[in-house]
């Protein structure tokens, strides 16, 4: 087996990624940046921005989300932001970050939604701004509730999410017509005292697994997929830093990749990826074998 692939692409700077998005929003210019799509602002009141900064990249943000950055009088900034996204914020905006680490929040999620709406409510323009996608393991929705409770404007600006950008830059379809015809999404963090995950869903043929933050309990992920009809040969990888030049990319089957996963050193994040489709890795990686002219354009 092959042994961990390694980036070699570097991310552009932050001029001169901000070089490249100014001319694409200068035609949007007219249009209002702010984030009130359904709601008539009350006096004096703010709003909020849920937006996804994508799996890494500062490249693979949208425009809108780059603009509600570029406008922010505060940003609420989870752990897994990709550097050179907040590099898009004017100079003196407000940052406060609020991330989740294994073992460590810096602030309880109920503080967080407390935090939006106390910000929103002091007049000011919010982006909160979240890895991935708001709305997948994002806990986006608990905080638009809390802003739709408590009366406050917002929108929700979708991200790539962490699962769609790991597996393009591993080189891994996560659908394929000869290997699966389905793909699902489960986090390997629960909240206490819930069940396990659904491991006869996840274990399905034919279809694409993949587990969030799961690098912790890889081990039993892995047994528990073979205990459910998964077969010990499957191959399965890990992507950490996906989409970034950190990127690495461990394959193995089910059976041997969480001792390959200690012996690389692998580290969160990381997104475990199984089925038929990590057997393409190999051949349809692009982000570690990119051509020089490919490299300079980026």
């Amino acid at each position: 087996m092959s042994p961990p692939l390694v980036a070699r692409v570097a991310l552009p700077a932050a001029a001169s990624l901000r070089a490249l998005i100014d001319p694409l929003l200068s035609s949007h210019r007219g249009a209002s940046t702010s984030p009130i799509r359904h709601t008539p602002p009350a006096p004096r009141c703010g709003c909020v921005a849920l937006v996804g900064a994508g799996p890494g990249d500062p490249e693979l943000l949208t425009l809108r989300a780059a603009r509600l950055i570029g406008a922010a009088d505060v940003l609420v900034v989870d752990h897994l932001v990709g550097d050179g996204v907040l590099d898009l914020a004017r100079p003196g905006t407000e940052r406060i970050y609020v991330g989740k680490e294994s073992g460590h929040h810096t602030l309880p999620q109920e503080q967080i939604n407390q935090l939006l709406v106390r910000l929103a409510r002091e007049g000011r323009r919010v982006v909160r701004l979240k890895g991935g996608d708001p709305y997948i393991f994002g806990r986006g929705g608990e905080e638009v509730e809390e802003l739709v409770a408590a009366g406050v404007p917002f929108e929700v600006v979708p991200g790539i999410t962490s699962a769609c950008g790991a597996a393009a830059y591993a080189g891994i379809p996560l659908t394929h017509r000869d290997h699966a015809q389905s793909v699902v999404f489960a986090t390997g963090h629960r909240r206490e005292g819930e069940s396990a995950l659904d491991w006869v869903a996840l274990a399905r043929p034919h279809q694409t697994a993949v587990i969030y933050m799961g690098v912790g309990q890889l081990a039993s992920h892995c047994a528990a997929l073979i205990a459910h009809g998964r077969g010990a040969g499957t191959p399965a990888a890990l992507v950490e830093n996906a989409t970034t030049p950190r990127q690495r990319v461990l394959t193995g089957t089910l059976e041997n990749l969480p001792g390959r996963a200690v012996a690389a050193g692998i580290r969160p994040p990381a997104l475990l990826i199984v089925g038929e489709v990590v057997s393409l890795a190999g051949t349809l990686d692009w982000f570690t074998t990119t051509p020089a002219t490919l490299a300079e354009a980026r």
